[in-house]
């Protein structure tokens, strides 16, 4: 069973860049129908995401680059056109569904990954260019996803990619030249470690392993060498590898050149797991350098206090030698799922699960010396694929419904993901919201982007 599913957004270079969104062409008529709140917020939001005063950027270094350094600002790409049509339908309805419209503002005006895969190489490096080169007018980093490793998803739901290595390596070239000397933070080809060819049966899996294996070094040591970008590598979550099984293929996947890894991409594990999970390995690949073996290494299942006194005995290395890690927050408010007993054959609990919410809003300031950033590495909103749980479909029987395709915009997932946000989206008091979680810092309660004005005030 697959516990994990990332999913592309595969989207044209003018998704990312601050152009006038289709709905301005409506004008004032469309929006005048709307309630006046709703009706402001969807048209600050449609002018493109705002941009504050910018915070400190990233210390620029060699290879691997050192741990995000002050507070770098974060990079608001424009959201799935879906988003926005949704919200005008939400914003017109009023009521509640007014609230909701507002919601999915907030959701959309937050940071997250902007996802490449299957482009050409020519076509991802202009893109990429046109991102950094757009983040650099508001003081801001983005977060590149890169899904694009050959034979990726073992075929599956989000099945494509490069047809081979030469191809692949071509494509990575292209990402490094448009990226060239600009901010940017690479969460790199989920899944890639963690289903690996030879987890696939597909055959040839010694020979298909091997080149991934090459295929992400190079990834790395290309993207590592430049001067300003920080790559990280996939570790799954939690709830799937042990610390002793996904730490040498950190090691083989050429960890020693990058800044870290990341955890949770596209999952919905808690932040208290992914913060233990990456402490841990990040201990474990210290005494692995240190000529220590990662069998020796506690696994996330063993009692905290005796994994807490493992490493206090064999890992004296500073934090700062250390590698650091990243973790997926976009959609772990609730934790994960538990499906229904007995229920499913192949329950699929990382497929689009009901009753989900918004985890905690990306940010560079966690407190953790080793924990880099909380991002939102999947795009919230977007469909996990078609999910059948073991039945013959069409529908997917937990929702009664048709799923749409991996990467296309779920209208029902959205406004479950919106409603349940922990913290929540619409700031404490706020009629029809209940209270959650504190925001880990002033940003963090109204859904606005870290550092950006509140366009309601």
């Amino acid at each position: 069973m697959r516990p994990v599913q990332p999913v592309p957004t595969l989207s044209p270079d003018s998704r990312h860049r601050r152009k006038r969104h289709p709905l301005h062409r409506r004008g004032t008529l469309a929006l005048a129908a709307l309630p006046p709140l709703a009706a402001g917020v969807i048209w600050a939001v449609t002018a493109g995401p705002a941009s504050g005063a910018p915070e400190p950027p990233a210390a620029a270094a060699g290879p691997p680059a050192p741990a995000l350094a002050g507070s770098p600002r974060l990079y608001t790409p424009l959201a799935n056109p879906d988003a926005y049509k949704q919200a005008l339908e939400l914003g017109q309805a009023g009521g509640r569904l007014g609230k909701d419209a507002i919601r999915i503002i907030g959701m959309v005006r937050t940071p997250h990954a902007v996802w490449y895969g299957d482009q050409t190489p020519a076509a991802v490096e202009k893109d990429a260019r046109a991102v950094t080169r757009d983040a650099d007018v508001d003081g801001s980093m983005p977060v590149f996803a890169l899904y694009n490793i050959p034979g990726r998803d073992c075929s599956h739901y989000s099945a494509g990619g490069a047809s081979n290595t030469a191809e692949y390596k071509a494509w990575i070239d292209g990402v490094a030249k448009g990226i060239g000397k600009r901010d940017a933070l690479v969460v790199l080809e989920p899944d890639s470690l963690a289903l690996l060819p030879s987890e696939c049966g597909q055959g040839n899996e010694k020979e298909k392993t091997d080149a991934r294996y090459e295929e992400v070094n190079y990834a790395v040591s290309t993207l590592a060498a430049l001067r300003n970008t920080r790559v990280y590598l996939d570790t799954g979550h939690a709830g799937w590898h042990d610390v002793a099984s996904i730490v040498p293929r950190l090691v083989k996947g050429g960890i020693k050149n990058a800044t870290g890894f990341y955890t949770n991409a596209s999952n919905y594990q808690t932040d208290e797991a992914n913060s233990w999970y990456g402490k841990l390995i990040s201990s474990c690949l210290a005494h692995v350098d240190a000529g220590g073996k990662a069998e020796d290494c506690p696994s996330q299942k063993d009692p905290k206090a005796e994994a807490q006194a493992w490493i206090a005995e064999n890992v004296t290395t500073a934090p700062g030698r250390m590698k650091h890690f990243v973790t997926d927050t976009s959609r772990n408010g609730k934790g994960p799922w538990s499906p229904p007993a007995d229920k499913y054959t192949d329950p699929q609990d990382w497929c689009n699960p009901p009753g989900r919410g918004l985890g905690v809003r990306p940010t560079t300031r966690t407190g953790d010396p080793l924990h880099d950033a909380k991002l939102w590495i999947k795009t919230p909103g977007e469909s996990d694929g078609l999910c059948l749980r073991g039945t013959p479909g069409p529908k997917d029987p937990e929702r009664g419904t048709v799923d749409p395709k991996a990467g296309d915009w779920f209208p029902d997932q959205a406004l479950e993901l919106v409603r349940l946000a922990n913290p929540p989206l619409l700031p404490p008091g706020h009629a029809g919201e209940s209270g959650g979680a504190e925001p880990e810092d002033a940003s963090a309660g109204s859904g606005i982007a870290e550092g950006e004005p509140d366009p309601g005030r």
